[in-house]
């Protein structure tokens, strides 16, 4: 109708202008004519209002001021395409961090839809190259290709996820042809690999650290109802000189794998500044522990998960080890208790862990505030008990700076006190491969852990990857493990994300951003036309609701599969209306 209107009008205006270039009565018509056309012309602007859509409504979600002690002042949805995110201080990390899994973007409704967990837990929407077909919980999961996916994918159609605990129980698959990759080769079969013409060995860089943590905690539920020694820094200091940490590397780790001076990996900047760890010395910490009052030792746990990592290549020797070294050096009994891996982790985190434990970490970006600021600072998790003020102010500071040169002091004094307190004792920056079908294209280790499976192909229509357990739950957004990461990581996507097999940042639902001078407001560009794997458009309110839900403890979306939400307070700070500390 507006376009016949339109046509209407330009005939009647056209033919006014001809009668008027004739002259005589003909002329005289016109007018009357013309004078007809605004009044047909009128009703289009009324035809005209029906059709614009409502105006886009974005949302925001922003906190009152920044005393809640968070780095996030808001989120905000500027218009369909533009999110801008405010921080309560400079931050010249947030790139490397909003890159990162945990940080991904799934759609508001199916979020809102799914109660923040549910089939949120196992069945994530996202815009990655990948989205999920089947999980058979125990078995595998299967990954199908995204339809929708914006980018180009090179992989298969099928992506199988298969796992199992044994290296050589993954080798043997390998080696069958059941499978295509396996991840962390086992430290006595890097030469079996090497060696054989039918796979390649591709080593990832020691970008990890290994550690025996510690509960500081004064009373520590499950102890026996007995006062924690561990709770006594001496006695933390006793152990960490008791502990002869380069047997354990000799024995039980890969090549490419080193003793850990601090708890970063030295190629990180200002990794290894201030002093280096405490040297074994069996005699000086027997010494100090009968100073701490323990003259004869005491009795107590060693918590771990059975699960092959880089940083851990087996875990059950190296407990053995642990156990043996601790009750010829020092007089400490140990109780070994292996424990599932979904549990191990939330009771680590939550401070339920009653004595000593081995964990560790692998890179997410390669900056401080991913290793010192996650673990030790002041948003960090419970897991090592109280917190330690020169630590968490320093860290504190140095992450606000942007030059390493200005950070380092803070760095240093970090590094000092984390040796001094002994919340932990790092052991090994462990080396690791993973290993593939010789004839795999696009094969590669990352050394983020975060492999591309839609780079590789192997000539068929599917893919079997092998890694060492099963995802925990496929929202990782509440997850820290490596197995559900990498799931993840085919099917959901953030603003930004890493480059294949490196470490640098690079736009991907954001096409680009900026920050201003000080380094607290970040706006981001989404990149049209990116659909969900359910057929729906990205937009700037996904993104704020899947961020706001993290950040925000009284959203009723704010319950994923622990509620813990680890990523965000390690990296982010506390959450926003979090309830009052128990």
């Amino acid at each position: 109708m507006k376009r016949n209107l339109s046509v209407l009008l330009s005939l009647v205006v056209l033919a006014s202008m001809m009668l008027a270039a004739c002259g005589g009565g003909a002329a005289t018509e016109a007018p009357a004519v013309a004078t007809e056309a605004p009044a047909v012309a009128t009703e289009a602007p009324a035809v005209a209002t029906e059709a614009p859509m409502a105006a886009y409504e974005g949302m925001m979600v922003e906190a009152p001021d920044c005393e809640y002690g968070g780095e996030f002042k808001s989120i905000e949805a500027v218009d369909e395409t533009t999110v801008k995110i405010t921080l309560c201080v400079p931050d010249p990390a947030f790139p490397s961090k909003i890159a990162f899994t945990s940080f991904a973007v799934q759609p508001s409704e199916y979020l809102e839809s799914t109660g923040g967990n549910g089939d949120l837990l196992e069945k994530p929407i996202g815009t990655g190259p990948y989205m999920v077909d089947s999980w058979v919980r125990g078995d595998q999961l299967v990954l199908k290709a995204n339809p929708n996916y914006w980018g180009e994918n090179k992989g298969a159609e099928t992506l199988v996820f298969k796992w199992s605990a044994e290296s050589a129980q993954r080798l043997l698959e390998l080696q069958s042809g059941t499978v295509d990759g396996i991840d962390n080769v086992g430290p006595d079969d890097f030469a079996t690999v090497e060696g054989d013409s039918n796979l390649a060995l591709l080593n990832r860089p020691a970008l990890n650290i290994m550690y025996i943590g510690f509960n500081n905690n004064p009373q520590v539920e499950g102890f026996d109802n007995t006062k924690n020694p561990l709770a006594n820094e001496k006695v933390r200091q006793a152990i960490a000189q008791g502990i002869d940490r380069q047997r354990i590397v000799d024995n039980f780790y890969p090549a490419g794998s080193e003793v850990a001076s601090h708890f970063t990996p030295c190629s990180i900047p200002n990794a290894c500044v201030g002093d280096e760890w405490y040297a074994f010395d069996a005699t000086a910490a027997k010494a100090l522990l009968a100073e701490a009052g323990y003259p004869d030792g005491f009795e107590t746990v060693l918590n771990y998960r059975d699960v092959v990592r880089g940083y851990l290549p087996d875990p059950n020797i190296v407990a053995q080890d642990l156990q043996a070294q601790l009750k010829e050096n020092l007089n400490i009994t140990l109780k070994i208790e292996v424990m599932e891996s979904g549990a191990f982790l939330a009771a680590a985190d939550a401070g339920q862990l009653e004595g000593i434990y081995m964990l560790g970490w692998g890179a997410d970006y390669p900056d401080q505030t991913n290793f010192l600021g996650y673990h030790f600072g002041a948003g960090a998790s419970k897991q090592f008990g109280d917190k330690f003020e020169d630590i968490t102010s320093a860290l504190e500071s140095g992450a606000q700076l942007a030059s390493d040169a200005d950070r380092k002091p803070f760095y240093t004094t970090a590094n000092d006190a984390i040796r001094t307190h002994v919340p932990m004792i790092p052991v090994a920056h462990g080396g690791s491969a993973v290993a593939f079908q010789a004839a795999v294209t696009g094969a590669h280790a990352s050394p983020l852990g975060n492999e591309s499976f839609a780079e590789m192909n192997n000539g068929t229509d599917s893919f079997v990857w092998m890694q060492n357990a099963e995802p925990i739950s496929l929202y990782c957004a509440d997850e820290t493990d490596g197995e559900s990461l990498r799931a993840c990581e085919q099917v959901t996507q953030s603003l930004l994300g890493y480059e294949v097999g490196g470490t640098a940042v690079e736009p991907v639902l954001a096409e680009s951003y900026e920050a201003s001078a000080d380094l607290t407001e970040w706006t981001f560009k989404l990149r049209p036309g990116v659909k969900f794997s359910d057929g729906s458009t990205l937009d700037a309110n996904d993104v704020v609701t899947s961020l706001s839900i993290q950040w925000d403890a009284a959203s009723p979306l704010h319950t994923g599969n622990t509620g813990a939400f680890s990523y965000w307070s390690g990296l982010f700070g506390a959450f926003l209306n979090a309830p009052p500390a128990q």
